[in-house]
């Protein structure tokens, strides 16, 4: 096999990868490693392993072991740490590359991959569960309120003008009621939403403008964006929405001017999940990342923070993040967050246009 269709290989596998040689210096990382690691691979490729991980990593000791014994280890719950990517739990292999060889092939399976998937099909489920409940406020409280509307109304007809301020009074109330069921109502089942190829790269540059001019105007943006990313098959409006909230919650989770936002595009090589109880696979390859240096998001809540009513605001109502669950949901997409203090991730993954889809 050459050495072209190796790497081809490799890099669509969705694990980080990468070879390093006798000096432990970075040779090869294919796509999944420098999402992973949250740098290029020309930069990668001029670094060693000790560049990315602190010298007493237990990462640096398994490849000397590996390189010792000229032969594959592998290590569960390795705690592996970056000033860059924090902290994660990952299973990590290490072989030689050949008998001969002092290179060393280390490959790294996040431990809460799978379990940020399953979160992500629980926030799905959260953002359905959203949609029934804003369809039976939507027929249970605004078809009782039309009748009593309509008997103010009634009523109004023969009072003197005096007490008329008292059927007024019920008019308005209910029409106000009315607008906020109307406002909840937006969770509903929508069946006829329109997606197109939209560059995710505009939609970002406009929030992020309106951000700056409004109100993360006395933040830190950091802005990396991969210029190769193809369209995503999704509803521009949608996604502006989804990424004025999360940026807005990233703003209010801060505090100037230490607050920092950095915002990252990828792309997930060969991420191909399959749905909870049914034969349908979903194919989300383009990830957005949103990211704060605020104090994180309590343990207690993390689980159901796009959940309704959910909230770390003292004003906040919890309806944010629902929305945005929902939002991304009905565009075929999923979303998940990660938190710890000084920093708040919330990644989401999207469909691309398809050819068929043009």
């Amino acid at each position: 096999m050459s050495t072209e269709s190796s790497e081809a290989i490799v890099g669509a596998i969705a694990i980080p990868v990468l070879t390093l040689d006798g000096d432990n210096a970075i040779r090869y990382v294919n796509p999944a490693a420098e999402l992973f690691f949250d740098v290029s691979s020309a930069t990668l490729a001029k670094s060693r392993l000790e560049d990315l991980v602190t010298d007493d990593s237990p990462l640096v000791s398994l490849v000397e072991k590996a390189r010792r014994q000229k032969s594959g280890i592998r290590e569960h719950h390795v705690r592996l740490s970056t000033q860059r990517i924090g902290s994660h739990l990952v299973t990590v292999d290490c072989a030689p590359l050949s008998a001969t060889s002092d290179r060393i092939v280390v490959s790294l399976q996040e431990h809460s991959v799978a379990g940020r998937f399953g979160e992500a099909f629980l926030h799905k489920d959260a953002a359905r569960s959203l949609r029934g409940m804003a369809a039976m406020l939507a027929h249970e409280v605004k078809n009782p309120l039309s009748g009593v509307r309509g008997a103010a109304q009634l009523l109004e007809q023969g009072i003197s003008i005096e007490d008329r301020q008292l059927t007024r009074l019920i008019i308005e109330e209910t029409d106000r009621v009315c607008k906020m069921v109307d406002e909840i109502d937006a969770f509903s089942e929508n069946p006829l939403i329109e997606r197109d190829g939209v560059n995710i790269h505009q939609v970002l540059d406009r929030v992020v403008d309106l951000a700056k001019n409004g109100f993360g105007q006395d933040r830190k943006f950091t802005i990396r964006f991969d210029p190769s990313l193809p369209l995503v098959y999704a509803n521009r409006d949608h996604l502006i929405q989804v990424f004025l909230n999360l940026i807005k919650n990233a703003c209010e989770a801060t505090v100037s001017p230490e607050g920092e936002i950095r915002i990252t595009t990828g792309f997930q090589h060969g991420v191909r999940l399959a749905v909870p109880a049914s034969q349908s696979h979903v194919d989300l390859p383009l990830v957005v990342m949103v990211e704060d240096n605020g104090p994180g998001i309590p343990e207690e809540i993390r689980r159901h923070i796009f959940d309704p009513f959910v909230t770390t605001k003292p004003d906040g109502s919890g309806l944010g993040l629902a929305l945005v669950a929902k939002l991304v949901d009905d565009n075929g997409g999923m979303i998940d967050v990660e938190s710890e203090p000084a920093k708040t991730v919330f990644r989401v993954m999207l469909p691309v246009l398809k050819n068929d889809e043009e």
